[in-house]
């Protein structure tokens, strides 16, 4: 009598050949739940491409692939393998907005740590690996780790297309999402090879070798396949951007701009409150912080009585022959310096910082290659006293400035900034002019009065109009003021001077 050609209790997918054994580390994974499927005369069947890519998504996503005792041929493996790198590369290509020329080199970096996955998966297998296990796991693997490669990308595809907002720059968030995304991959990684490999520490170290490899290569060698391509004529025709250039003449010359500045310095008058000012500006990478820098350098000079009377300390590629670097230890020599020609009881020092600032209440400062370290309120407010100063008007401009208010208010201390503890400022990117805090305090409403609150006062609605009028996404930046009791009358005293100096101008 002859044998049935089917066993209800068979693998569907292979009625001929028993179930595979149930996975020790994935009860789930006992047998497949794909549709039956009649033996056919050329033997067991095999799942086509899109059912191979069905189950690798399936593994992305943590549950166990479906296969039961099918293999992939050869054809299947290469359109899988193909179809996965067209993806990649048209999804990499949108990091780059504009022409871009592809790096072959880049993209074989990229897939050093797959083949060498492949060989520890053969070793892993064991006898397996010669039955079909290892193509399996190869096809299965393409579109697994799909989904977290191109969740990667997304980053730079807004980057280059958009912006990235301030608070993801200034925060721990890229960081955050790397480790995520590192786990995912890490989980993907053991429960797809676990499906195939019955020793548990054999799994371990597939796992362990496979992501620390995959790691360190694109820690040490890059991995972006596309660059922006320049080699267009108005491309070639645009200027570079300048850099800073460090060599011996370069240190030399900064300590002779050093000296200069300082020996400008002009000493207190007997009995006259005096004006003096410390403007810093660390963050070389963009333009509107020397600009920004420049004109409140400018205001104070022209407005506030304090020629011979104001440093200027910026970091930017065209200013090393002209101005001293913004760089903490300058910024505390600075203040030493301007000690020792205040009135300390008498005399008022302005501060005005501009910069990006982090939510972690840091001042970004940037002047590559020079290492240069991040400015916080409390090496300021350290500075300033050990200096002695008394009376001090400070503005910060920058995001999540408020958090410096705590730190710098005292009884004698005007602290004003560009937003609060929560919230970004605006206008302080490539393309502005000046920041939406600068602009309205010192050139527009500095030029009117003497009055540090009035010109607040009067600043703050014209910021909140203009950042609904740009669509700022993350609410009105709420700029901040502390005046500080013995602060006011010296202020009072110094605007009356001030104004008085003025209307003679005036009549003259």
């Amino acid at each position: 009598m002859n044998e049935p050609l089917s066993d209800p209790n068979a693998n569907p997918l292979n009625p001929v050949n028993p179930p595979p054994e149930q996975d020790e580390l994935w009860p789930d994974s006992q047998s497949p739940r794909l549709p039956p499927v009649a033996l056919t005369a050329q033997g067991p069947f095999t799942l086509g491409i899109w059912q191979w890519w069905v189950q690798g998504l399936r593994t992305s996503v943590l549950l166990a692939p479906r296969f039961g005792q099918a293999r992939p041929n050869a054809l299947q493996a290469l359109v899988v393998f193909l179809s996965v790198v067209v993806i990649e590369l048209f999804v990499s290509r949108l990091e780059v907005a504009g022409p871009a020329s592809f790096d072959v080199q880049s993209w074989l970096v990229y897939w050093v740590p797959s083949a060498t996955s492949v060989w520890l998966a053969w070793w892993a297998m064991g006898d397996r690996a010669q039955s079909g296990w290892l193509a399996a796991w190869f096809v299965l693997s393409l579109p697994a780790y799909l989904a977290a490669t191109l969740l990667g990308h997304l980053p730079g595809i807004v980057a280059a297309h958009a912006s990235m907002p301030l608070w993801w720059e200034m925060s721990y968030a890229p960081l955050v999402v790397y480790l995520l995304l590192l786990a995912w991959v890490t989980a993907v990684t053991a429960r797809l090879i676990a499906h195939f490999v019955r020793p548990v520490w054999r799994v371990a170290v597939f796992v362990i070798v496979s992501v620390a490899l995959a790691v360190a290569l694109a820690w040490q060698l890059p991995t972006q396949f596309w660059h922006a391509d320049y080699s267009d004529t108005e491309a070639v025709q645009t200027p570079e951007r300048p850099e800073l250039q460090l060599s011996q003449e370069t240190f030399e010359t900064q300590q002779a701009v050093w000296e200069a500045a300082v020996n400008n310095l002009v000493g207190s008058r007997p009995g006259v409150g005096e004006v003096y000012g410390l403007v810093f500006a660390p963050y070389a990478s963009e333009d509107v912080f020397l600009r920004e820098s420049t004109l409140v350098a400018r205001v104070l000079t022209e407005r506030f009585d304090a020629k011979q009377r104001v440093l200027h300390l910026v970091n930017h590629a065209t200013t090393t022959d002209t101005h001293p670097w913004a760089t903490p230890l300058n910024l505390n020599r600075a203040i030493e310096a301007l000690a020792e020609r205040m009135d300390l009881e008498r005399d008022v020092l302005v501060v005005y910082l501009t910069s990006h600032g982090g939510s972690d209440f840091k001042l970004a400062s940037d002047h590559w290659p020079l290492l240069t370290e991040p400015v916080t309120p409390q090496m300021l407010r350290q500075a300033l006293d050990e200096a002695g100063i008394v009376h001090r008007v400070i503005m910060v401009s920058a995001c999540y400035s408020g958090g410096w208010v705590p730190p710098l208010a005292s009884d004698t201390t005007l602290v004003m900034t560009a937003a609060d503890a929560t919230h970004t400022s605006y206008g302080c990117g490539k393309l502005s002019e000046l920041t939406f805090f600068g602009r309205a305090l010192f050139d527009e409403q500095l030029r009117q009065t003497h009055s540090f609150e009035q010109a607040f006062a009067n600043a703050v609605p014209v910021i909140q109009a203009r950042e609904i009028e740009a669509g700022k996404a993350d609410g009105f930046s709420n700029p901040q003021i502390a005046v500080g009791g013995q602060t006011a009358p010296v202020l009072r005293a110094l605007e009356k001077r001030l104004g008085a100096i003025a209307s003679q101008a005036g009549s003259k």
